[in-house]
């Protein structure tokens, strides 16, 4: 594969911002790799400055649902781009995507619009701090909730114990107020309520997609609610990545969860930066200008970004029937191809998949937890990433990230990516002999 001006872009990079990239991932360090600068962007595809096309199961990370530069989309971003780009007032469209996005959350009465799914974190824990007059925060290791201080904790601290700062610069005295349980251990969590008069919440990934995709166990996310019930604790479902993505209304949709409050963003702003939170009436009441949790943001509510993300949202909702059982039969085909293959090659390949996004992982075991997770190899991983890479199928440049479908991915491109599959798979599996 040629890199040539994308290794001039790394260098020019490397001088002007810190690492070269504005989102750590991005510097492909993980992999031992140099990033693609990409040039454009259509349908399922991204095309990088060299020329190099690549089927694309980062999709900026899942905010892209309908695929790069639909045609929609853009039409409606040229519309809104004609009426300004900022406003520092109220506009109507606010209250529509408001609307769409209440109607499809039930435990969502009341929403506030945020520029980024940080934001909205950030912001639902200082609500929920606020509201239950407690500071105490629960955690999952391997849940990633945005560069939050307080969620910035070790995720190898142990069981039901007080985090330290997993970066400078985030005072320990924050940390310790963050609690770290197992995903899919019920037992850590409550062994931290009984522990501690002093949580105001839990902060979970129903579906977590930051140490690739793991499933919630039956019965997990339920008796989390129950727990979060009898002591008296916030829920606050993270659903900035499984938000419209696996369902419509979202993973609390598909367990039957109710959390008290719900965060929100990629896919709900189009590909434009945006987040949002929301939750029970008497909880988002208290927030400013009603109550006393002040929250607040220049852009917030940006009306390219909202008119974007109406145009999405409408979409998905007029063919809520055909959209999600089609990412659902494509991501399971891909799913299904890639562990066959791996099986055929002698490879220890596990996949974890649900509507929309899935993630294979280099392991002789299923993987259903953080521990499983981070015991799979990630040397195999690197070299899958780079042999798919050279084939022209880019998957994220780290064994703990999601891959994401968009419904501009067709056939042909799965059969591809299959392909491409069976002569990575056969190359690593005869090297490993």
């Amino acid at each position: 594969m040629i890199k040539t001006r994308s290794d001039e872009y790394c260098e020019e990079a490397g001088r002007l911002i810190p690492g070269g990239v504005n989102s750590p991932v991005r510097a492909f360090m993980s992999v031992h790799d140099r990033p693609f600068f990409v040039k454009r962007a259509k349908g399922s595809r991204l095309y990088d400055v060299d020329g190099n096309a690549f089927i694309d199961y980062v999709a900026s990370w899942g905010a892209i649902i309908l695929g790069h530069a639909d045609e929609g989309l853009i039409a409606a971003v040229t519309e809104a781009l004609k009426d300004g780009t900022s406003y520092g007032a109220c506009h109507p469209y606010e209250i529509e995507l408001a609307r769409l996005i209440t109607e499809a959350f039930p435990s969502i009465d009341l929403l506030r619009l945020t520029t980024s799914g940080t934001e909205a974190t950030m912001s639902a824990l200082r609500l929920a701090r606020g509201y239950t007059g407690k500071n105490g925060v629960i955690k999952f290791r391997g849940c990633y909730h945005g560069h939050v201080d307080s969620l910035l904790v070790k995720a190898g601290s142990g069981l039901a114990t007080f985090g330290i700062p997993d970066s400078a610069g985030v005072p320990a005295d924050l940390a310790k107020h963050t609690c770290v349980a197992e995903f899919n251990r019920l037992d850590t969590v409550e062994r931290i309520m009984e522990g501690s008069d002093d949580i105001a919440c839990v902060i979970v990934e129903p579906i977590m997609g930051n140490m690739g995709v793991i499933l919630p166990e039956e019965s997990f996310l339920t008796g989390l609610e129950a727990l979060c019930r009898k002591r008296h604790v916030l829920l606050i479902f993270d659903e900035v990545i499984s938000g419209f993505r696996v369902a419509f209304g979202g993973a609390q949709h598909i367990y039957g969860v109710d959390p008290d409050l719900t965060c929100l963003g990629k896919i709900i702003g189009g590909g434009f930066p945006i987040g949002a939170f929301g939750g029970k009436r008497h909880v988002m009441e208290r927030l400013a200008p009603l109550g006393d949790v002040y929250q607040a943001g220049t852009l917030s509510g940006n009306p390219v970004a909202v008119r974007a993300g109406l145009h999405v949202l409408s979409a998905l909702k007029r063919a809520c029937g055909e959209v999600y059982p089609r990412l659902e039969k494509a991501g399971q085909s891909l799913s299904k191809e890639m562990t066959f293959i791996a099986g055929r090659h002698g490879i220890p390949y596990t996949v974890n998949s649900t509507t929309g996004m899935f993630t294979g992982f280099f392991s002789e075991t299923p993987v259903r937890d953080y521990d499983s997770a981070a015991a799979s190899d990630r040397g195999l991983y690197e070299r899958f990433f780079k042999a798919m890479l050279d084939e022209g199928v880019f998957f994220a440049p780290s064994q703990f990230e999601a891959s994401f479908v968009t419904l501009a991915l067709d056939q042909a491109e799965i059969e591809r990516t299959v392909a491409a599959c069976d002569r990575v798979f056969r190359t690593i599996g005869s090297a490993r002999q």
